[in-house]
């Protein structure tokens, strides 16, 4: 396990392919260490699909591009856990981690466009049921976000953005949703310019 997990701390999750990691990556989590009163964020790189048309980078080169990108920040670290563990969906993932930390307050990480689309998620229930939920506003995504189906499905667990410190000691189902200063920047974007890599 990570040397983040340790029992008791507030370590918020963020997952993804970050094919590649660059500085809205880094920006969402520095803002989410501060909004949601985490002691950690952990970027829980995925192995990726290699039945895909399209699989990303090899793991390796991706986690290292995302620890360049870090430049060693002391709040924020890299892990393949979802590569060792063997799981696949974001549900089987937090699963193993609350089952394997029980001491530790987990609490998954998602810009907007993910709330937007998060119905669709497998298992999307269970996450919310699980752990709480912190949601940073993405260019273009805070109304659909608040409107979305989890957010209505979940009305009476959102917590108020001006109460948002509480969100990563709460117990689940509880999700907030903050607005923060926009990047543009996107993995799909920076992959479709063939600029692989850390960005700066």
């Amino acid at each position: 396990m990570p040397s983040a997990f340790r029992p008791g701390a507030r370590v918020g999750l963020l997952g993804g392919s970050f094919d590649p990691p660059h500085v809205g990556h880094v920006q969402l989590s520095r803002e989410a260490l501060k909004r949601f009163g985490l002691d950690r964020v952990v970027w829980l790189v995925s192995p990726g699909n290699p039945l895909k048309p399209h699989p990303p980078a090899p793991l390796a080169e991706r986690m290292a591009a995302a620890e360049a990108i870090l430049g060693g920040h002391p709040a924020i670290a890299v892990s393949d856990i979802e590569d060792r563990l063997g799981t696949r969906y974001t549900a089987e993932t937090l699963a193993r981690l609350t089952a394997l930390c029980p001491r530790v307050r987990f609490t998954w990480l998602m810009g907007a466009d993910n709330l937007v689309q998060f119905h669709r998620w497998d298992n999307w229930h269970e996450i919310m049921d699980r752990v709480s939920v912190g949601v940073l506003a993405r260019p273009g995504h805070r109304l659909a976000a608040q409107r979305s189906v989890a957010a209505r499905a979940y009305a009476d667990a959102r917590i108020p953005a001006r109460a948002s410190r509480t969100l990563g000691g709460a117990v689940a189902p509880a999700w907030c949703f903050v607005n923060m200063p926009m990047r543009p920047e996107s993995s799909s974007a920076l992959r479709a310019a063939g600029r692989r890599g850390a960005e700066t």
